[in-house]
């Protein structure tokens, strides 16, 4: 599949990073292929692995001109960190997961060519999600290697990501195997983000009071201290007088007991 040339005429060939091509058919399309790759990049965010969005994926080395450019495809055991175009020569690896956001349009393109080529890159996962469910069948159609042959997939999963694949109207549902928590999108994000700060914020208010509550019983009890201790004194004082007139009774000659 790869060509090998020498290092001064290697060093010559060009490979594009664009070829001026929108990115996506529609607003649904664009959509769908931005959410899936931020929530697979905050996903892999501690992984040695990188996740590309129209990047072009060029697999053959000296051929500028055989390249595709998956919507979004995940590569392991590579540095992490966007790259302009991906080289599989260069790099080692073969992206091990890619969707594609598809069409009635793009449908010979995806279902056939596509399919065909990742199936003999050595693609483990091929996902096709048609986001205005045009032709694929209940939007969403994923394929697994076994051996060097794509089967279809029937469980929702994908493998290599250990993530289960919902259908939720224009986009993929992302969910963990291992806790089922789902991967929120960025505005699910950024909704989460400002359920937390609010719940803080009702925290401090609540601690704050609490605070308040626990000084306003400290300064009580330190009122009762200070009244029991003023008690305490005129009681003091009060036997001191009775005393000293006791004495005083007795100076006279005088029993003060009758």
């Amino acid at each position: 599949m790869t060509a090998t040339l020498p290092v001064s005429v290697e060093s010559e060939i060009f490979y594009p990073s664009a070829d001026g091509q929108p990115v996506a058919e529609t607003y649904d399309h664009l959509y769908a292929l931005l959410t899936t790759l931020e929530v697979l990049k905050q996903y892999l965010a501690n992984r040695q692995a990188t996740v590309l969005g129209n990047q072009f994926l060029y697999y053959a080395q000296g051929f500028p001109k055989l390249r595709v450019a998956p919507d979004v495809m995940v590569i392991f055991d590579v540095a992490p960190g966007g790259r302009d175009n991906f080289k599989i020569w260069e790099e080692g690896q073969v992206p091990t997961v890619i969707f594609e956001m598809t069409s009635f349009g793009t449908k010979g393109q995806d279902e056939i060519f596509k399919k065909t080529l990742y199936e003999q890159l050595g693609v483990k996962e091929y996902w096709l999600f048609d986001p205005k469910g045009e032709w694929v069948e209940q939007q969403l159609r994923g394929y697994r290697l076994r051996g060097e042959i794509y089967e279809s997939i029937q469980d929702g999963r994908s493998e290599p990501l250990q993530l289960r694949l919902v259908i939720e109207g224009r986009l993929i549902g992302f969910y963990r195997e291992d806790t089922g928590e789902k991967l929120l999108i960025p505005n699910e994000l950024a909704e989460a983000l400002g359920q937390e700060v609010l719940a803080r914020q009702q925290a401090e208010v609540l601690a704050e009071q609490e605070r308040q509550r626990a000084e306003q019983e400290r300064q009580r009890a330190e009122q009762e201290r200070q009244r029991a201790e003023q008690e305490r004194q005129r009681a003091e004082q009060a036997e001191l007088q009775i005393e000293q007139l006791k004495a005083r009774l007795r100076s006279l000659n005088v029993d003060p007991d009758k």
